[in-house]
């Protein structure tokens, strides 16, 4: 996920986004807006507020994403601040008909910030989707905020925070940094916090001991201060209940994400990857990033000594797409959320390279239905369909 989320001033002007975007933003806008309450490293003061877990035998990890739901959680966009009057109609427009789309599948938690949100959120989004107000939220990306959900086989569930930091304190977050733990009281759910600070979208998990993730995201002074590389694993590891950490280099200080994993690689099951993979003309640092995250999985074995599976996801032709005057679009069909009988993920205009990606979803997939949506405001604004959804296991 790349993504950029803040407005600055061109947005809240209401001027176009063609002069700032997840790739352009923090050259544009450096580090001014973040938020008062932010949390600058694990342990404070999230982890002076969690409820430990009850002792057990058995151990908790991350199931894979792929595994039946009892619901996704999502978070409504309210926030003029961030998103400025020229982008936000557009967004909450994008966040509703993913929402609904869901909602087909399984019930959707729709978190608002207060009655008036909460209000346009029903009212857009319509009567299938569950909205509440009494878990505020300053913006939409759940991926990032939500807990890690966790199981342990034997009918237990329990919740781990990241303890949310703005990606860096890079932009507002007093009430996001508070999501992970409200949901997981809202459930009655055994809450801790991971010993370091990080976003769901950062870091991939295959529900059977290996996760994989960017330096760029974790391996950063704005998250995690002076820890290593290898003590951010051991923490990795500990919270995802895995054995096995995939490093990707990413890439630094060019989006507001520090470039999330989640755009470019995901796990489908436990050996098989999704890729995101660009056309050869493409030269663009994106686009070495998706070929050195493609390689080196080729080179990898997981946590059980399995060589990857890879599939390949090719990107569209920009200059075939809705907003081909956009160079800086997420443009990944990788972003996905997969649901209980579909996989719900972003169609741009290039009907050839959309048809392809529907059909490798749908291989990948088999069984469900892949629905494919127009979310081109969402994708202006620094994201697609997995940054913005975050599911709950079924027991």
């Amino acid at each position: 996920m790349r993504e950029s989320k803040d407005l600055l001033e061109q947005m809240r002007e209401g001027l176009s986004e063609k002069n700032i975007s997840r790739r352009t933003f923090l050259a544009t806008a450096g580090i001014a807006a973040a938020g008062a309450a932010s949390l600058a490293l694990a342990g404070t003061p999230m982890a002076a507020m969690t409820t430990r877990l009850a002792s057990s035998t058995a151990p908790f990890w991350v199931p894979g994403e792929a595994l039946p739901h009892k619901r996704t959680w999502m978070a409504w966009p309210s926030n003029l601040t961030i998103w400025g009057s020229y982008l936000l109609p557009g967004v909450q427009d994008n966040i509703a008909l993913i929402a609904r789309t869901i909602a087909k599948y399984e019930p959707v938690i729709m978190c608002a910030d207060g009655a008036a949100a909460a209000s346009v959120a029903m009212t857009k989004c319509g009567p299938t989707v569950q909205v509440i107000s009494s878990i505020p939220v300053d913006d939409c990306w759940m991926a990032d905020t939500a807990p890690l959900f966790r199981i342990n086989g034997l009918g237990g569930m329990d919740a781990v925070g990241l303890n949310f930091n703005g990606w860096g304190n890079r932009q507002t977050h007093a009430k996001d940094a508070l999501v992970a733990q409200r949901i997981a009281t809202y459930l009655g759910l055994p809450f801790t916090a991971a010993s370091f600070v990080g976003e769901g979208g950062a870091i991939q998990a295959d529900g059977d001991g290996t996760v994989m993730a960017t330096e760029s995201s974790l391996v950063n002074s704005n998250r995690n201060g002076s820890k290593t590389k290898a003590q951010i694993e051991a923490a990795v590891l500990a919270a995802y209940g895995a054995n096995k950490m995939i490093w990707f280099k990413g890439i630094y200080n060019k989006d507001i994400t520090d470039d999330h994993v989640d755009a470019t690689s995901m796990f489908v099951s436990p050996g098989v990857t999704m890729d995101e993979y660009p056309l050869a003309a493409e030269t663009s640092i994106w686009a070495a990033d998706e070929r050195q995250q493609y390689d080196l999985l080729g080179t990898s074995t997981d946590a059980k000594g399995r060589a990857f599976a890879r599939t390949m996801l090719v990107n569209p032709d920009i200059t075939k797409i809705r907003q081909r005057n956009s160079k800086t679009i997420v443009d990944a069909y990788v972003n996905y959320h997969v649901v209980n009988g579909a996989v719900i993920a972003a169609n741009f205009g290039d009907a050839a390279a959309d048809a392809a990606a529907k059909l490798v979803l749908a291989k990948s997939y088999p069984g469900r239905v892949i629905e494919m949506l127009n979310i081109d405001n969402l994708a202006l604004g620094g994201g697609g369909v997995h940054c913005v959804t975050a599911g709950e296991p079924l027991l």
